[in-house]
């Protein structure tokens, strides 16, 4: 646990303090969202030791957190970059990320994301359908740019996790079975203008059951050497991301034990180990501050109500995630249960539920730990509410790292219409 004066922020909010997290409230305002760079370098170079002694690249998830000092920093650190949109390639290009090792994935890559993909010469575009892999083979064909493709696999794994954020299962939209898998890469690695190099699964977000990790790479695997038996010239194994972070009182994986299980599935194969890790690098990496601006209480129900609301993190609202809130500024006092709820206009609007907290007063600041992945990036301006601030603390000094949004900001692509 981690000292923040009277109260105590656990370890799973990085290395922030009581006095740096009230400053950067003070100096730049709430909303806020305030990420650790110091602490995103160390779970970046866990994961990284974890796979020592091969052939590994680390792939960073831009849609977790795609500030450009974050990518600017993972770049850094000799990361690659894992892209679900043309929107993350040009970010991950822009904040620093070698295009050789940036990947596109998603379901619905329209026919002018994948030419302008080629164009930019990435180094392979995972596949998650027949009929994708014929548009991008048109494509590659019309432009006279071979595709590096891979192709998405889904093993049917459980990953047990939320339902929302399980993609593995034959129920879920990614991917093509093992099956189909084989009829892809066959037909790919016939044609002239397409190169399969690799081979992916993704079996789900916020992961901490290492079993079902393991037998999605036994299954990928198996199907690997079977297409390394046809003399195709498969170089990548790439394992997705997914592995957990504590947000309460979770048994998360440990990242060498993670590492070890896809390692002895590999035995025989000598491929590059693609890894896109984004909650567990920047989750813990990050807190939201939100201010206290009135309480109430309703036939014994208390309410603290804070500028913050759901358009900024959204995590509760979506998915009934939980997040620890600890107040800043408030002594150290008797609790009693209060629903942490915003201005936004719907029963949803809440950052937290039933949370044990002691006495506040107009003005208290309140930390919500780790809010470092899928928190801005999922934000939104519902009720036409400007976007938090962005904040980065390295070597125990605040930078803003982008400024609040503003009205003008927010009507800037209408007025000129009116």
């Amino acid at each position: 646990m981690k000292n923040i004066g009277a109260l105590n922020i656990p370890e799973l909010c990085g290395n922030f303090d009581k006095a740096l997290l009230q400053k950067a409230a003070a100096q730049f305002g709430t909303p806020l969202y305030v990420y650790d760079l110091d602490r995103i370098t160390a779970k970046y170079e866990q994961l990284k030791l974890a796979f020592g002694g091969r052939k590994a690249m680390i792939c960073y998830a831009l849609k977790a957190n795609s500030n450009l000092s974050v990518i600017k920093k993972m770049a850094s650190l000799e990361s690659g970059a894992d892209c679900v949109s043309l929107g993350e390639i040009k970010r991950a290009i822009l904040g620093g990320i070698p295009k050789y090792k940036i990947i596109y994935s998603g379901v619905g890559k329209q026919e002018f994301e994948i030419k302008e993909t080629l164009k930019l010469g990435i180094l392979f575009i995972n596949i998650e359908s027949k009929e994708e892999m014929l548009l991008v083979e048109s494509c590659a064909k019309e432009l006279g740019i071979p595709a590096r493709i891979s192709v998405r696999v889904n093993p049917d794994i459980d990953p047990q996790t939320h339902p929302y954020i399980s993609t593995g299962l034959k129920e879920n939209k990614f991917g093509v079975n093992l099956e189909e898998a084989k009829g892809i890469y066959l037909y790919a690695h016939n044609s002239p203008y397409l190169e399969p190099i690799g081979i992916h699964f993704h079996i789900g977000s916020q992961l901490t059951k290492l079993k079902p990790v393991s037998e999605s790479a036994q299954k990928i695997a198996q199907l690997t050497h079977s297409l390394l038996a046809l003399k195709m010239d498969i170089k990548f194994f790439d394992i997705g991301g997914g592995i957990g972070i504590t947000y309460s009182d979770e048994t998360t994986i440990n990242p060498y034990d993670y590492a070890q299980a896809i390692l002895e599935e590999l035995r025989g194969l000598d491929l590059t180990i693609i890894c896109e890790p984004g909650r567990f690098i920047v989750g813990n990496s990050g807190v939201f501050l939100t201010k206290v601006l009135y309480q109430k209480e309703h036939q014994g129900k208390r309410f603290v109500i804070v500028d913050g609301a759901m358009n900024d993190l959204i995590r509760p609202s979506l998915y009934n995630a939980y997040h620890q809130i600890v107040p800043l500024n408030a002594e150290l006092q008797e609790t009693t249960s209060a629903d942490v709820v915003g201005p936004v206009c719907e029963s949803g609007d809440y950052l937290g539920k039933n949370i044990s907290l002691p006495p506040l007063q107009s003005g208290d600041i309140l930390a919500v730990l780790s809010s470092g992945a899928y928190g801005f990036s999922m934000s939104s301006n519902y009720n036409t509410r400007p976007r938090s601030a962005e904040v980065a603390i390295e070597k125990g000094e605040a930078r803003l790292i982008r400024r609040r949004e503003n009205f003008e900001d927010l009507i800037a692509l209408e007025k000129d219409y009116l």
